[in-house]
């Protein structure tokens, strides 16, 4: 009977969960639309929803948001930039910045929660300068290449990207309900 209480008691919160996990992926959707095309990588506001979902959402559902994006895409829902999407996006030449996304907002969510906050969203920018410039060097055969045109033209504005998202989690933390949504 207990368990009966307490599975009924998980049901609201577990769909909200599923469901800012869900949000937080179609955002990041939303994002990729947003776009400027320079060279081979385009500037979008795809990083602004992943430092948003590290921020704001604890580090099994920040990962999830950017695991089912990426999920969406791979199946060819038209979620990444341009409105395409397929498989071929995940194993081109930029497809080490979209792996990077769970393990960002993963390593946003978890340092925020112990450390400065703005430390973690440079940190898990990071990871997706690296993942991405590995991938990217890869494919090109050429890693100076690959910082010059896939990291260095994206430094400001991303930077940028993190203190807006910052700001932004701030106040969404106070509408999900606490310093992570879905920490216990």
């Amino acid at each position: 009977m207990e368990d009966k209480k307490k599975a009924k008691e998980a049901r609201p919160r577990n769909f909200k969960r599923l469901t800012t996990i869900a949000l937080f992926a179609s955002l990041t959707a939303v994002g990729a639309q947003i776009s400027i095309p320079i060279g081979s990588v385009p500037i979008t506001l795809q990083m602004f929803f992943v430092f948003l979902a590290g921020f704001t959402l604890n580090t099994f559902d920040a990962f999830l948001s950017m695991l089912v994006y990426l999920v969406l895409g791979a199946v060819g829902l038209p979620v990444f930039a341009n409105f395409s999407g397929g498989i071929i996006h995940l194993i081109g030449p930029t497809s080490g910045y979209l792996w990077a996304f769970p393990i960002s907002a993963f390593v946003i969510s978890w340092l925020s929660r112990r450390t400065n906050a703005i430390l973690s969203g440079l940190l898990g920018l990071v990871v997706v300068y690296l993942i991405g410039w590995t991938v990217l060097g890869f494919h090109i055969g050429s890693y100076k290449k690959a910082f010059l045109v896939g990291v260095l033209p994206f430094i400001f504005l991303d930077a940028l990207k993190l203190a807006m998202s910052y700001f932004v989690a701030l106040k969404t933390r106070k509408i999900l309900g606490g310093s992570a949504y879905g920490q216990a």
